[in-house]
This record gives structure tokens, sequence and C-alpha cells, in this order.
């Protein structure tokens, strides 16, 4: 990523039908064709470690691999995969929406074992974008309810960073007021503050970044590294709130359509190696927070410090928290009604 525009074009792909990030190696007898159905902003991740995996396998078996990525709203990413999209991986923001491919046969109930940290080879949280010298005085979750903040999220029903957005808001809110009530209360007043909902975390970047719409973005870590590095630490700033969230984007293989396609081993080896050094290694340069002790080590002085609440314990592990808040009709629906 050298310049604003690579920044730009990437945001546009939200399907597979749109633009694709493609990685080979030079021609090789049939080589394997390989599909990561991502969330929204891991675009730049899977570039970079496409083109490392594909060096892996090629010394490893001989055989090249020609990569193809697919990205958007990690909800509407499960979908797609749901149906009929053929991933042989599934790389998405949360547990949930990997939970759902399981219930739909596509992949084994115990998925999240296969892989160490429950199938999450990195992490991240969510912080606040704002603009440079923060000119509505943003500090922490209580003011981005004060009237006349504008504040950019994307859509809970389609986004996976969504749902952590709302959530550590949700967290906060609890406890510091005290009940699940008041905490409706205070994430209902932050979503009337909510211009816009786009479909995925990408799409929130664009709007506030570049269209200039909103005082602040609510946007996964690295997302929020990556518009410094983009656009200049002269035109945003990073406000890092008291109480945030423990984000565990997930990964698994998709059962049903590599063993359809002859490319399991090719599959579990591309999420294997994502806990390699080279692996963790890629998702620290591009401002996620490796999960190996030898990475953590080493990236540990570029991000933040703070509290981070966890799925499991504030709201029960992710079945529950999409039953109480982001079913049809559960507590989102209730509070966006109203707003």
């Amino acid at each position: 990523m050298n310049n604003r525009r690579d920044f730009i074009k990437f945001p546009l792909a939200t399907a597979l039908t749109a633009v694709m990030s493609l990685t080979s190696l030079p021609s090789f007898a049939q080589p394997a064709q390989f599909l990561n159905v991502s969330y929204d902003p891991t675009r730049e991740l899977y570039v970079a470690y496409n083109q490392a995996f594909a060096r892996h396998w090629k010394a490893k078996t001989g055989q090249e691999v020609q990569f193809k990525q697919s990205h958007g709203g990690s909800g509407k990413q499960a979908r797609s995969i749901i149906d009929g999209i053929d991933a042989d991986v599934a790389t998405l923001a949360l547990g949930g929406d990997v939970d759902a491919l399981a219930q739909h046969g596509l992949l084994a109930p115990a998925w999240q074992k296969r892989l160490p940290h429950n199938s999450a080879p990195y992490t991240s949280t969510i912080v606040f974008l704002v603009k440079k010298g923060n000119p509505k005085g943003v500090k922490d979750w209580d003011d981005l309810v004060k009237p006349g903040v504008q504040v950019i999220t994307p859509n809970p029903k389609t986004s996976g960073g969504a749902r952590w957005n709302y959530l550590a808001a949700w967290e906060f809110a609890k406890r510091k007021y005290g009940s699940d009530t008041q905490a409706k209360d205070f994430v209902s007043k932050l979503y009337k503050n909510v211009p816009v909902l786009d479909t995925g975390a990408r799409g929130s970047t664009i709007t506030f970044v570049q269209r200039g719409v909103g005082d602040v973005l609510l946007a996964w870590e690295n997302e929020a590294f990556l518009a410094l590095k983009e656009f200049g630490k002269d035109k945003f700033e990073i406000v890092v709130p008291s109480l945030s969230i423990l984000a565990e984007p997930t990964v698994a293989v998709v059962d049903k359509v590599v063993d359809k396609k002859g490319t399991r081993a090719l599959a579990e080896e591309y999420l294997a190696y994502l806990y390699s050094d080279e692996g963790q290694d890629i998702a620290g340069k591009n401002f996620y927070r490796p999960t190996s002790e030898k990475a953590k080590a080493q990236y540990d002085k570029q991000f933040p410090k703070l509290t981070l609440a966890t799925i499991d314990q504030a709201f029960g592990g992710w079945a529950k928290a999409n039953r109480e808040h982001f079913a049809d009709g559960a507590l989102f629906d209730q509070i966006y009604s109203r707003r």
C-alpha cells in the first residue's frame, strides 16, 4: 500500500462479483484454485499473506496456487457461503458467523477446536478515529451520546465489526450505569447520533475518512492504524476509550466445499500457517494483534493498553449475544426502530 488510491480501491470489493484481489505464482500445470471469503477490512492482510503462503506451499508441495479473495460485511459474507459460494476457507469477523455455517451443515460443529486460540490466529479491538485535533473533544464512550456528535459505524445486521462496536458500547454503559436497562438507553442515544449505517466496516471508513461524514468513526483497531498510515497523522488521530472489547476474528475450513473440490490439505495448511512465525509477523505488520508470544513481544509497543471485555464473560458467548441483541426483533432492532 503506497498511496491513497490503493486504500480507496479496496473498499469497492464487497462481494465475489466485485473486484477481487489475485495472487499467483508463474504458470504451473493445474494450479490449485482457492477462495478465501473474509470480512471487510482484511484485504491488505490477505494480499500480503497469500503471497507468503504461495511461496510456502510451492516449496512444500511443488504446486502453485491461484488465490481469490472476497470481502464484505461478515454477516453478508457468511450468507454468501450458505447460499453457495465455494469458499475453501472462511476468515470472518466473529465466531457467531462461522457458527452459522456449521448450522447449515457446511462444517463441523466443533470447528473452533481445530486450531489454537479458539481458531483466532490474531485479535483486534475497537477504537475511535477522529479528525486531527479532535474538534469535538471525544475521549470516551460517554462523549458519543452528546448532542451534535455524529458517530459513524456500520450496520450490526450485516457487519461483524459493527457488532463488536455495539457490544463494546453496551458493556461500557452496563459497567458504568449498572444495568442492562440503562445500557439499552445509552446505546439508543448513541445510535440516534449515527447518520448512516454502511453494510461493512470498510464502507464506514470510506464514509468518514473520504466523504468527511461524521465526527468519530468506531473502527477496528487495524483499520484505524491503516487510515493513519494511508492518509497521515496530520489528518486523523486515534482515541482509545477506557473500555473496549477483545475482538476475535475466527477462521475455518469449509468442509463441504474442500471435500468437493479436493482442496482439504491446502485449506488446512493455509489456516495453520497463519500461526507460523511468518503468518504472525504479517498479522502484526497489518496492525492485527498476533497471538504467538514471539510476535506479541515484537509488536506489543504499537498497540495501546486498554481494558478489554470478552464476549464470553460479558455476553455469554456469541450464540446468546446474537439471540438477545441481533436476531430479528431483538434489542438492536428495538433500539434502531425507535431512533
